[in-house]
């Protein structure tokens, strides 16, 4: 009888220890204000003024911070070369009020083999 009531109160601590324990697997983003998002994509706006050509992807990275999406991929040149291609995604405009980044809200910086080649629609349509 003593060790079904010690074993029953360490199950009750643990519950209640790990109560507190919430994984959080919906949409994230949703719950930020229009301020919130109006003050991220003028910022990031500013910042994209701030790049040069020729600059890495981790100095970017350093004034930037974290892209919304980022994609990667390896292209073989005419000379049967590597050339290895990365882009980050900025959100700077509004596109929908539904409380969610997409692509078409964002900027591309666009990278071929680490050294920053452009942004801007125009620099990711011709990669």
């Amino acid at each position: 009888m003593k060790s079904k009531l010690i074993a029953a109160s360490v199950v009750a601590l643990m519950s209640v220890g790990l109560s507190g324990c919430v994984i959080s697997v919906g949409d994230h983003e949703s719950g930020k204000s229009h301020e919130y998002w109006q003050e991220q994509q003028d910022k990031n706006r500013a910042l994209l003024a701030n790049l040069a050509l020729g600059m890495t992807s981790e100095q970017v990275l350093t004034l930037m911070g974290t892209a919304d999406f980022s994609e990667a991929y390896s292209k073989t040149n005419s000379d049967n070369t590597d050339q290895a291609i990365k882009v980050l995604f900025y959100r700077t405009q509004w596109a929908k009020g539904d409380g969610k980044t997409t692509k078409d809200e964002c900027t591309p910086v666009v990278f071929r083999d680490n050294l920053l080649v452009g942004w801007g629609d125009t620099a990711y349509q011709q990669i």
